[in-house]
């Protein structure tokens, strides 16, 4: 049974799209088998791992709204070993089609139990917000959902709302609903604010924040321009190395799990 996991934050410019495509494309690194699911309307994992998000068909949107089957609809990039359900323009208007479905919760996850057991890993991008497509995505967390948080003030506001979000969902839609933690990105160690802010997360949810800790980086901003993930473009880099060991970290507290 694939680890499915959704990154989530309504706050956008946190790196939550950074952390997937770099996570996953990792996690591929390690002969992990793994989907990266784009369910941001905006696509941009999709154009980050070098496909034209204006020329892409078909993708998640056919899984959630049409009921096809998603391995149709999965691309696959032999150069990073890992394969992309992409987002498409008709995304855009999947939030006001799902309101009138039945199950429209649950859509996301009974298109990706199909695909389960081809992959060792999903990662579910979803957008900077707590509509009805980001419920989809955390209904779908059967692993749990890693959430990054940048080392700003700011970014410590929006926690209370989206864990708020998270009780409501395990309460109504997914009782196993889980956090497998969270990542702190963008951190300037230059600044003692952002060191504030790591200590008052991890004061706030202890066992819960990812001991990696993710810099701010020009090389990870460039990348996505690229349409690679850093492992590709730039693989010595900072930010490259704090990626490579959140995949560790992750690896290592699956097989714990695992194990346990």
């Amino acid at each position: 049974m694939a680890h499915v996991y959704t990154l989530v934050n309504q706050k956008g410019g946190v790196g939550k799209t950074t952390t997937a495509i770099n996570l996953a494309a990792y996690l591929a690194q390690r002969e992990q088998r793994v989907l990266l699911v784009d369910l941001d309307p905006q696509a941009n994992a999709t154009s980050s791992l070098g496909m034209d998000k204006t020329k892409v068909t078909s993708g998640v949107y056919e899984a959630l709204i049409d009921g096809a089957s998603p391995h149709a609809h999965v691309l696959h990039s032999p150069q990073l070993k890992l394969a992309l359900l992409p987002a498409s323009p008709a995304l855009a208007g999947a939030e006001v089609e799902l309101v009138g479905m039945l199950a429209r919760e649950s859509q996301l996850r009974n298109a990706l139990a199909a695909l389960e057991g081809n992959y060792d890993y999903i990662l579910i991008d979803c957008p900077p917000s707590l509509g009805l497509l980001t419920i989809n995505g955390l209904v779908a967390a059967r692993g749990g959902v890693i959430i990054p948080v940048q080392c700003e003030y700011l970014a410590l506001e929006g926690l209370g709302q989206l864990t708020h979000t998270l009780s409501r969902v395990s309460a109504a839609l997914h009782p196993d609903l889980q956090m497998r933690g969270l990542v702190m990105t963008m951190f300037d160690s230059r600044i003692s604010l952002a060191q504030q802010v790591v200590a008052e997360v991890q004061s706030h949810f202890p066992g819960k924040v990812f001991q990696t800790i993710i810099p701010r980086s020009v090389r990870l901003a460039e990348a996505p321009s690229h349409g690679v993930p850093i492992s590709l473009y730039a693989p010595n880099s900072a930010g490259a190395q704090a990626y490579q060991t959140l995949a560790e970290e992750v690896l290592q507290g699956d097989r714990v799990v695992t194990e346990a």
